[in-house]
């Protein structure tokens, strides 16, 4: 007899940036030739004094429970992190730590949705938000952005978007997938429009703040708006900027009474991160911060190398994102020709299936993010290989007729 299965799961589906990810991998394993640029994650390691802080706090018995939502040590280094990096004072109780992101937006969503709320999500999006408002039971509304407006929201598509109903705003900036991030001049423009309607809160997802090139300067919403400090959660965590995705720290600042709520969902859910990477956590907000422009440069030589590369490919229109580590190129100028296979190329699905069987070169279609015809490659693997995925890519679409 099969498993039952809940309602609630039955309105998601699996991430789909895993299961390519999961997919290349298994290739792989079987003796395929694959380049992987579907996996959302430095290449780089995790600096020695954060891996050293870890080892310590082991050393030290640091191993057990501790406070739901985070160990006061890496509450004041998060209090700092806001106040130095971003100008937002926030209490030790307005401070919330969890196992990874994804938790802190479980968290916040499980604690304030309920059924026929609505999410306001801009296409494209990151897999995972729209698949967690309706676990938590509540109705992503999309808002699909353009090439023509570098895939960020407008303060006009964002007033349309919004109705009765909606509880939530969710931004990400620079973004997961197309790298776009927003001005100052932008977010306050979009804050205009939230002042208007005071029930709608902000989910501000920052993890990729530190990753930013060229002369952009980042800014959150709750600094450029400070009238909206007191209904915007923002979030962040240590994944991208410390190449720390294993050790699984997401953290965020925000309401005390939402805070709270949070940690009462954790109670019952998550629980704590792990004690140990709470301990590197702290060595890594309040410990050395040079290796990170220096991670920066790397990834701007390879943005800058995959974006060129891409554009010289048949079909393809790649724009130059300011942040993250990923470029999320048009393929509108591939749809309805065929492959040498003989398969049609008529969705972006399709697209990358056709790639990873002709030249494997695993990527992540545009329609698992929200907004087709587009495919999303990551950039934070080597330059060698990143020279030879683009290269298989532009003869792939040069064999398409």
């Amino acid at each position: 007899m099969p498993a039952p299965v809940s309602a609630a799961l039955r309105r998601i589906k699996p991430s789909a940036t895993i299961a390519m990810t999961s997919k290349a991998r298994a290739l792989r394993a079987e003796g395929r030739d694959v380049i992987s640029l579907s996996v959302g994650e430095p290449d780089f390691d995790t600096p020695e004094n954060i891996k050293d802080a870890a080892i310590r706090a082991m050393r030290e018995g640091k191993t057990k429970y501790t406070d739901v939502d985070g160990i006061p040590e890496l509450k004041e280094a998060v209090r700092g992190k806001f106040k130095r990096e971003n100008g937002l004072d926030y209490a030790r109780d307005q401070i919330s730590v969890a196992p990874g992101g994804k938790a802190v937006i479980f968290a916040a969503f499980m604690a304030t949705l309920d059924h026929g709320d609505e999410v306001i999500t801009p296409a494209p999006y990151w897999v995972s938000y729209p698949d967690i408002a309706l676990l938590c039971g509540a109705t992503p509304v999309f808002v699909e952005t353009t090439l023509a407006d570098a895939y960020k929201l407008r303060p006009e598509a964002l007033a349309q978007a919004i109705s009765p109903r909606t509880k939530w705003l969710i931004l990400n900036s620079p973004s997961n997938p197309s790298g776009a991030a927003y001005t100052r001049e932008e977010l306050k423009a979009l804050a205009e429009i939230l002042l208007a309607h005071p029930q709608v809160w902000v989910l501000t997802d920052d993890m990729y703040e530190h990753l930013t090139y060229g002369n952009f300067e980042f800014a959150t919403i709750a600094q450029v708006e400070p009238r909206l400090y007191d209904r915007t959660l923002t979030m962040n965590g240590l994944s991208k900027a410390y190449a720390m995705t294993g050790w699984r720290i997401g953290y965020a600042g925000g309401a005390k009474d939402l805070i709270k709520a949070m940690a009462n969902v954790m109670t019952q859910s998550t629980m704590h991160p792990a004690s140990i990477a709470q301990w590197a956590g702290v060595e890594a907000l309040n410990g050395p911060q040079d290796f990170i422009p220096s991670m920066c440069k790397t990834f701007e030589e390879r943005r800058d190398l995959v974006v060129a590369m891409l554009n010289q490919a048949q079909g393809i229109t790649c724009p130059t994102p300011e942040g993250a580590f990923y470029v999320y190129p048009s393929i509108k100028g591939v749809i309805g020709k065929t492959a040498p296979s003989g398969v049609k190329i008529e969705t972006d699905a399709d697209f990358i299936s056709a790639l990873l069987e002709a030249e494997g070169v695993a990527a992540v279609h545009g329609e698992a993010f929200g907004l087709s015809p587009n495919f999303r490659v990551s950039y934070a693997t080597s330059t060698e290989l990143l020279e030879d995925a683009c290269s298989r890519i532009q003869r792939f679409c040069g064999g398409l007729r």
